[in-house]
């Protein structure tokens, strides 16, 4: 597994960012949209600075980007559930790197945010995302057409689910 932090978003991460996402905008196409100039850095930013969001990013330990994580829409109560974004950057895509920091961004949803629960919604074709969920233990639970608007079209989406597992049901 290779060595991944997970750190908060900050402002001071536009630029990189965005020069990360650019460089991928033709690997992340269509699935997603992902900020690569700065009123679009500062949208997103600014729509997760709020009490039911936390977006992350992925670094190795030279300090380049490996992808984003954003859990949103965070619940708590009786539901203690969010929904699961995230994407690769494409020079460090298909080496374990999303997968080794996506498993920092549940033990960080299960533990300190005391989530019960994550759902993750991935377009049916982008089967190299839901292999990675699959293989961290999520469930298909179901399928919801027109679903999200991405790239200014309503797309088919599979929701996938991780209940939080104990400590020893947890995928290597």
């Amino acid at each position: 597994m290779p060595e991944i932090t997970l750190h908060p978003v900050g402002a001071t991460d536009g630029p990189a960012l965005i020069a990360a996402n650019f460089a991928s905008r033709t690997f992340h196409h269509p699935w997603a949209h992902p900020c690569t100039d700065e009123p679009a850095f500062d949208a997103w930013f600014a729509g997760t600075q709020t009490l039911t969001t936390r977006a992350f990013l992925a670094r190795t330990p030279a300090g380049d980007i490996t992808g984003a994580i954003t859990l949103s829409q965070m619940s708590m109560g009786n539901f203690c559930s969010a929904y699961l974004g995230f994407y690769a950057t494409a020079s460090f895509a298909g080496q374990g790197y999303m997968k080794a920091a996506l498993r920092l961004a549940i033990v960080q949803a299960f533990g300190p945010l005391g989530l019960h629960r994550l759902e993750a919604n991935i377009q049916p074709e982008n089967t190299r995302s839901i292999s990675l969920i699959r293989g961290l233990g999520f469930s298909r639970e179901g399928f919801s057409p027109a679903y999200l608007r991405i790239g200014g079209a309503w797309r088919d989406h599979e929701r996938w689910a991780l209940i939080k597992p104990d400590e020893t049901d947890f995928p290597a």
